[in-house]
C-alpha cells in the first residue's frame, strides 16, 4: 500500500509538472491562430475561427529564411568552433596531469561563475574594435570564447573514461598526437559531443541579448532579434507575435526531440567520471 500511495503521488506530481510546464505552449498555439479581438476576449478559450493567415504574416513580416539563415551560421561557426577547441583542450588538460593543466583547468571553470552581464560592455568595445560587431561570423566567435569553459569540463571529465592503451597502441603504429586524438579519441567521445552540441545550440539559437549587443544590421537579425521586430512601442499584435515565436521554436523542438537521449548519458558520464 505504502509503495502504490508513492507511485500515485509521484504520478501525480509529475503530471502537475508537466501540465505547469505545457501551458505556456498552449497558450501560445491556441492564441496564434486567433484575431486579436478574439485573444482579448478570452485568452484561455478555443479559438472559434482559426486564422493561420497569421503564421503567413509573421512569416513575411520577420524574414523567416533570411533570419533563420543567419541564426544557423551563428550556430553552426560557435558550435563547431567550441567542439573543436574545448575538444583538444578538455583531451590535452585530462592527459597531461601536472599543476600548470590543474592550473589552467580551474580557470576555465572558474569563468563560468561570471556573469555575463558583468563583461557585456567590455566585450562590446573588444569585438568593435576587432571587427566582429556587426556579422554574423563574428558573433559565433564571440559565442566560441563564451562557450568553451562548461565544454572544456565535460570533455575534461569524459577523457577519462577512455583507455590510455588506445592512445599508446596508435603511437606505437606511427600517429602523432594530432592523429591519435582525430582517428582514436574524437570518434569515441560522440556522446559528450553530441550533449555539448544541442545544449550549445539551444543557448545560442534562443539567446537575445548578445545578439542586441552585436548586431547592427538588420539583415543579419537571428530569429530572436526579428521577432522581437514586432513588438512596436505603442501597438503589439501579439497573435503574429505568438505565431512567429511558434515558428522560431519548431527548429529547436525538431532537434531536442531526435537528440534527447545523448544529453543526459553525456552529461553524465562527463561529471561523474570527471
Amino acid at each position: 500500500m505504502s509503495r502504490r500511495l508513492s507511485n500515485v503521488l509521484i504520478n501525480t506530481l509529475l503530471t502537475v509538472c508537466a501540465a505547469v510546464t505545457m501551458f505556456p505552449v498552449y497558450m501560445a498555439l491556441v492564441n496564434s491562430v486567433k484575431t486579436q479581438g478574439q485573444m482579448f476576449e478570452s485568452v484561455m478559450a478555443l479559438p472559434t475561427e482559426f486564422h493561420f493567415e497569421n503564421y503567413s504574416q509573421a512569416f513575411h513580416q520577420i524574414n523567416l529564411l533570411g533570419s533563420t539563415l543567419n541564426s544557423i551560421i551563428v550556430s553552426l561557426v560557435a558550435i563547431g568552433g567550441i567542439i573543436f577547441t574545448a575538444g583538444l583542450a578538455g583531451y590535452k588538460l585530462s592527459r597531461t596531469p601536472g599543476r600548470l593543466s590543474g592550473f589552467i583547468f580551474i580557470m576555465f571553470v572558474s569563468s563560468m561563475l561570471v556573469p555575463f552581464h558583468s563583461i557585456m560592455i567590455s566585450l562590446t568595445r573588444v569585438a568593435k574594435t576587432l571587427g566582429l560587431q556587426g556579422s554574423t561570423w563574428g558573433l559565433g566567435i564571440i559565442y566560441i570564447g563564451l562557450g568553451v569553459n562548461m565544454a572544456i569540463f565535460l570533455y575534461h571529465g569524459f577523457v577519462k573514461s577512455v583507455p590510455r592503451e588506445l592512445e599508446e597502441s596508435a603511437q606505437m603504429d606511427g600517429c602523432g598526437e594530432f592523429q591519435t586524438y582525430f582517428r582514436i579519441i574524437f570518434p569515441l567521445l560522440l556522446p559528450i559531443t553530441v550533449t555539448i552540441g544541442i545544449l550549445d545550440f539551444l543557448w545560442v539559437w534562443n539567446d537575445f541579448l548578445l545578439p542586441l549587443l552585436m548586431l547592427t544590421n538588420v539583415d543579419r537579425y537571428t530569429l530572436i532579434l526579428s521577432t522581437n521586430m514586432l513588438f512596436g512601442e505603442y501597438n503589439k499584435e501579439w497573435s503574429l507575435i505568438l505565431a512567429a515565436l511558434v515558428l522560431t521554436a519548431i527548429p529547436v523542438v525538431i532537434i531536442y526531440a531526435f537528440c534527447q537521449r545523448f544529453i543526459m548519458e553525456g552529461i553524465t558520464e562527463g561529471a561523474v567520471k570527471g
